[in-house]
């Protein structure tokens, strides 16, 4: 199978069946944002638990790129510190709009990187973002509302 396809089985694998699609009722983190041009929404709720997000949901319609994105982030978003969320987020952001990503040593293959082909495409980036950004902008506002919550 050609590279190509596997980042387009990927994608359309996260769209037809996402994960973590939902709502959390106990969300410590909720924020929803919708990409004006194009109409994409995305509502993300996260409970966090000592500084790392325990569980993460999200609810939303759009395109395959901005559901996708949000399926791949709240998997690969489970269990981890802000900081190490901010990383691959700038990472992320690269690979949609310079096409590099660096993949961590102990893994094969990362779902982020199907999203390689989204920088061939500037008016598709918006859409690969969009969950992205929402998690930022949550993590962001949860922070600044408990600064020294670590439970």
């Amino acid at each position: 199978m050609a590279l190509d396809q596997l980042y387009q089985e990927v994608l359309l694998d996260h769209y037809r069946q996402p994960r973590n699609r939902g709502e959390l009722a106990d969300a410590d983190v909720r924020l929803e944002l919708k990409n004006p041009f194009c109409g994409d929404e995305i509502l993300l709720t996260l409970k966090m638990a000592d500084g790392r997000v325990q569980k993460a949901a999200f609810e939303g319609h759009g395109c395959v790129i901005s559901q996708a994105s949000a399926s791949v982030m709240t998997e690969k978003i489970k269990g981890l510190r802000v900081e190490e969320i901010e990383k691959i987020a700038d990472q992320f952001t690269r690979l949609v709009k310079e096409g590099r990503y660096e993949r961590p040593e102990e893994e094969e293959f990362d779902e982020i990187e199907a999203f390689a082909g989204v920088c061939e495409f500037p008016t598709r980036v918006k859409c690969a973002m969009l969950a992205w950004r929402t998690l930022l902008q949550g993590l962001q506002a949860h922070e600044h509302d408990h600064p020294h919550d670590d439970h």
